[in-house]
Order: structure tokens, then sequence, then C-alpha cells
């Protein structure tokens, strides 16, 4: 005997996941739902001798879907077969709003779902003067009316115990007009369905995915006969169930006391002026980021120190060889590359939480949709697209707080053209390489150029925006409409629950790929084809027999890398990026630099044999770094490796490809799929390639 499935049910901001956050404890999964990028959560609770499954569905103003979010609420409603149909709906409740989740409820019942009604935060029905009758309210209603406080468990128990509840039959509330009556009779005769209002739903719903060709063809014939548009009815449905709703609860639901100015009022007046509201928005996103990096920066440290002590420990223990290297350079260190990012990602969602349960975030979207729906993005794409100036892992991460799904995805394919930290090495090596120290308009010339390539960043991201939203198709349509919650204290459960949830997905999800990443280029790196790679120490004695102890491990370093596989790898794209005015020195440093941006400096190091510990910020290091490389003459032009055009052609380049591997990892996690994240290397290599190419052959 399979479990009895609970699902939540309510509209976004009402504190449904905290409910269920509260009712599963830490009995909880999160995943996607299959082959799409919705977020699942499912968890279990034990009562009554039974383990119930609770399923949270995602957040929904009505029955007739916008995004694909909605359309799995009403997948799983309407659609008895969905393996997510419920035995009982919870239909939850704020008090600011009752009325829109009675038009949920409604349409739940009438669908032939039993359902009860839960009004949570009960705490805030004195605090905004609201009185209410409950005995009228669940007369109305024809089932149980709960009140609950998921922020301190309280009326949780008594919610859970009533699981087995069935209420009794439920009559309809919506009056189907009769001029729409010789359609529905023709559903009837196709379509052998429970209730009348599902025949309403049949012929009102645009979205019906879970029908068959067939049978959505025979509806748009049957509307086509009638002249009926999904629309029209929808509106017709809304304008009618509202009007009723509102004359209804009258009685039930009133304010008690005249609170013309509440707290949340006042806050608003401020923190949506249309000029200090974006002045404090702005201000605080100024300070979550500095928050990410100043309290992620010492653990980052902290991390990196004693994971490669484990490392140097370990590999002193191991007898030498290939084996041991796989395990310490290859498997420890692509484990330590994934664990460096959860201080980060952590944080960053620690601070996003918090603007999301003290109902911060709802005015950020309201603030800045405005500004970024011309391009196609949602207003809460603001907080990806800057945390991508941090790191682009973390920051696509955050694009799960989207629920429109061509939003979701357009913002997570263009977060990468923000320029992260991690290309920040590479800028100052290259700025200092290419760029003459020299002012212009009294600024510095070489710190107008790095500002330059962070605004690139920022209008390649817009337009590349704007360009997807034409191509990127849809079925459902974006629009913006939620309520503004009243502010509130953070439940601290809940923000701990959320941050595990992303951080753990992080580690186990994109973790695995990022580990393979990693392995992979160590093999290529650390295997050569021939005995130029495992007998370099004999050809660089023999081409240099003077040298000292440290420069001929320099040296032989440099050699074992240039006749690695990756070398060869390398030398191989030469013909490639030889347009561009890159040598194949170059072209190894950009394949190394997959594994993370930065490595491009590293192993530029190790390549004009410096070693690959080089530290840019020690001038006497980055010094004899840049005397080296400006020293190179590339073979094929005769011409300084690094000179204005092959330089400005190389920091635009890392301006706009995605270089790194866990950048790749994360969204292969978050969109479930290898298609989009190809694309989007695909997409922003090609748009670096043109760019750099364009530039090389205009500076020359």
């Amino acid at each position: 005997m399979k479990n009895p499935i609970i699902a939540l049910l309510g509209n976004p901001n009402v504190g449904k996941t905290s409910l269920f956050n509260r009712i599963t404890k830490l009995h909880q999964h999160v995943g996607n739902y299959p082959g799409i990028t919705v977020e699942k959560r499912v968890g279990s609770v034990k009562a009554n001798g039974k383990t119930y499954q609770i399923i949270d569905l995602p957040g929904t103003y009505t029955l007739f879907p916008t995004s694909l979010d909605e359309e799995i609420v009403y997948n799983a409603l309407a659609d008895k077969t969905n393996p997510a149909h419920p035995d009982l709906v919870i239909v939850v409740a704020e008090p600011n709003n009752i009325k829109r989740s009675i038009v949920l409820y409604q349409q739940a019942r009438e669908l032939g779902v039993p359902a009860l009604f839960v009004i949570n935060m009960i705490d805030e029905v004195k605090d905004k003067g609201l009185e209410i009758d409950y005995n009228k309210l669940e007369s109305y209603l024809h089932t149980k009316v709960f009140t609950t406080d998921a922020r301190n468990g309280k009326g949780i128990q008594q919610l859970i115990q009533a699981f087995d509840e069935r209420p009794a039959h439920f009559l309809s509330q919506f009056k189907i007009d009769e001029r729409y009556a010789g359609a529905l009779s023709e559903i009837r005769k196709s379509f052998p369905l429970h209730t009348e209002y599902q025949t309403w739903q049949f012929l009102a719903q645009e979205y019906t995915s879970f029908l068959t060709d067939s049978q959505r063809k025979s509806l748009n014939e049957i509307r086509g006969r009638h002249q009926l548009h999904p629309n029209e009815l929808q509106q017709a449905e809304a304008i009618a169930r509202n009007t009723q709703i509102e004359k209804d609860i009258q009685p039930i639901v009133f304010l008690a006391e005249n609170k013309l100015l509440t707290k949340t009022n006042r806050i608003d007046a401020l923190l949506l002026h249309p000029l200090w509201g974006y002045v404090i928005f702005f201000v605080i996103l100024f300070l979550i980021f500095q928050l990410v990096f100043t309290l992620s920066a010492p653990i980052m440290d902290w991390i990196d120190v004693n994971f490669s002590a484990l490392v140097d420990s370990i590999a002193g223990v191991l007898p030498e060889g290939p084996v041991a290297d796989l395990l310490t350079q290859g498997i420890l260190a692509g484990i330590g590359g994934i664990i460096i990012f959860v201080p980060q990602i952590a944080i960053l969602f620690l601070l996003i939480s918090l603007m999301e349960e003290t109902g911060y975030m709802s005015r950020v979207v309201f603030l800045m949709d405005r500004w970024l729906r011309p391009y196609g993005l949602n207003g809460k794409s603001v907080i990806p697209l800057m945390s991508g100036v941090g790191c682009a892992v973390p920051a696509i991460m955050a694009a799960r707080n989207i629920e429109n799904t061509k939003e979701r995805l357009i913002t997570m394919l263009v977060t990468p053209f923000m320029t992260c930290s991690a290309r920040l090495p590479i800028y100052i090596v290259l700025i200092a390489l290419v760029i003459p120290d020299d002012r212009f308009l009294g600024f510095g010339l070489q710190g107008l150029v790095l500002n330059v390539l962070y605004i690139l960043g920022i209008v390649a991201a817009l337009l590349s925006a704007w360009v997807l939203s034409k191509i990127v198709k849809t079925q459902h349509r974006s629009f913006l409409i939620f309520e503004l919650p009243s502010y509130k204290a953070p439940d601290w459960k809940n923000v701990g629950t959320n941050v595990w949830d992303k951080t753990s997905s992080f580690l186990f999800g994109a973790g695995k790929i990022i580990l393979a990443m990693a392995v992979i280029l160590w093999v290529l790196g650390s295997f050569g084809p021939n005995d130029k790679f495992s007998d370099a120490e004999r050809y660089v004695q023999e081409a240099n027999p003077a040298l000292n102890e440290d420069d001929f491990a320099e040296e032989v370093a440099s050699f074992r890398l240039e006749h690695s596989y990756l070398g060869y790898i390398g030398m191989g794209i030469e013909p490639l990026v030889e347009p561009l005015g890159y040598d194949w020195k170059m072209g190894i440093g950009l394949v190394s630099s997959f594994a993370a941006r930065e490595v491009f400096v590293g192993t530029m190091a190790t390549v004009y044999s410096l070693g690959e510990d080089v530290d840019i910020e020690d001038e006497e290091q980055k010094t004899t770094l840049l005397s080296k490389m400006k020293s190179e003459v590339n073979r094929n032009t005769g011409r300084p490796a690094y000179n204005l055009a092959s330089g400005v052609s190389l920091l635009l380049f890392y301006a706009f490809a995605m270089q790194c591997m866990s950048t790749i990892a994360i969204m292969k996690r978050e969109t479930g799929s290898w298609k989009w994240t190809l694309i989007q290397t695909a997409m922003m290599t090609g748009v670096a390639y043109v760019v750099a190419f364009l530039a090389y052959q205009f500076i020359k």
C-alpha cells in the first residue's frame, strides 16, 4: 500500500515552505521534476500509524498556468495518473489576503481533490487589525480551517493529526455562463470527466501537457467551432469568482481597527521610493558582496592552506608513482577545488534567504523588474547578475529563485558574461603587459581599461539576454503578479534548511562533474605520448648543461608541459587561435584555464620556466613574469607575442569566454541538460572568438 500523498498548495510568500519544513523536519530531499529545472521538495512525516509523503508544490495564484512551475501544480491536481497527484491538499493562506487563497481552494475542490484550509502566520492577524469568524469560514469552505505559525511550530501537530480527514462533498461555487453550454457538452462526450468544473478547465486551459496530441487537437477544434479562446474563458472565471468571494467573505474576514498606515506601509514608503528605494537597494547589494568576500576569504584561505597540507602529508606517506599523483594532484586537488567554493555559496545564500524571509526580496523584484524586463529578464535576475561579479557558480544557483522558466534559463545563460573575480589576475597581468601606464583625462589608462572590461561584461549580459529572449521559445507568458508580503523576522530554521539545500546540491551535484573534469585535466597535463615527456630531464640537460638545480627543475617542468597531451592540444589548436594573434603557448594557457580562469597565469609561468606558484601580488614575482612574457616572440609573426593587438584580443577573449569547468558543471546541474550547457559554452566561446578576432585584425 503506497503512502498517502499530502500536497501543500498556496500563493508565493504565504510561508508554505516554512510549513513544509516544520511538518517534515529533516525528513526531506530536494531535486528537480523529471526532465525540467523546476525544484521539487518532497518529505515525509509519520503520524496516525502511517507515513505520509509531503510534496511542497510551487507557489501559484491560480490553476491557470503562466509558467512551467504553475503548470506542474495544475498537472498534479488535474491528472489522476500523475505520480504527484495528492490524496489530500493543504491550501495555505496568510492573513493579508485570504481571498486569493480561497480562489485556489475552490479550484482544487472543484477539480475533485479533497482539501483542508490553513491560515499560516496567524500571529499577524492581530497586528493587521483583522477579525476572522472561523466558524463562518469553515461553513463557507465546507472544510476544517486550521491556524498555524510555522515560525514557532504553533498548530503544526493538530494539522498533521488531521491528514486522514476527508471533507464532505464540495458544491461548485463558480457558476458557468449558459453561453458556454454547447462547447461543454461536446467536451463531455469526448472526455469522461468527474466534475463539471473539470470539463470547464479542459475548455479554458491553454496548457494541458498530460493530454495527447490528438486530445489537444480535439479541444482546439471544439474551441474553434464555438469561437472561444482560453484567455477569454479564464478572464470570465477570474471576474466571476473574485467578485463572488469578495462579497461572501465580507462578514467573515474584516478589519476590526482602521489601520491605514501599518508598519509595512511605513517601511515601504522608504524602500519603494522612486529614488531612495534604488539607493538603499544598491547599498544593500554592495554590502552583500562585501560580506560574501570578507567573510568567505579567511575561510577559503583556511581551506586552501589546510587542504594543501593534507595533500602534502598524504603525498609524503604514499610511495611515489602515478597512482599517488592521481590521488593527490588529481582527485584530492579536484575535491579541494570543489570545497573552496562552499563558503561563498553558503554565505551568499544565507544573505539571499534573509532577504526572502524578511520580505525584502519581493521589493527588489518590484524595483528592478521594469529595468530588466526589456532584456527578457526578471526583477529577480539582478541578484544572479550582480553575484556573477564575485563568482558565476553561486550566481547561477541564485537564479533558482526566478519562477518563470524562460527568464530563469536566460539569466543562467548570460550570468557568466559578468566579470568574475577569477578573471582579475589575468586582467592585471595582460593590462600591465600591453596597456601603457599613462593617464587619460586625468585617470590612469590601465584602470580605465579594467573598468571598460567590467562594463563590457554587463553590456554583453544584457544584449545576449535580449537576443536570447527572441530565440528561446516558451508556451508560457510572463507576468509580474505577486503580493508584497509583510515584513517579518526570519525563520532561522527555514534559512538554515535553504542554505543547506543549495550548498549540498552544489557539493554532491555539480561536484561530481567538477571532480571528473579536474581528473581529466590532470591526466592531460601529467602524461605525454613520447619520451620527450617521460625523459624530459635528459633533453633539458643536453640542451642546457650549465643550469643550476632550481633553474633546471623549472626548465624540466616547462619542457614536460610542452610535450604533455595538454601541450600537444595547445599546439593542435594553434591554427585556430593564430588569427587571434596567439601562439601555441597561449593555446596551452587557454586550455588549462578551463580548470579555472586564474590558472592561466600559473600555466604561463610554467611555460616560461618560472614555476607555477607565481604570486602576482608579489611585485618581484609579477615583474619577473611580465619581463619574461614581454621578451617572448611569436614564432608565426616574428613580433612580440604580447603586443597591443594580441593583448587586447586576449583580454576580450577572456572577457566573453566561459572557460571555467565549475561554471559548466553548475549549468549542467541547474538545467539538468547538457543541451543548454553546451549551447551556452558554444555561444560564449563564439562571441569571444569573433570579438577577439575583430579586435586583433583591426589593431595589428
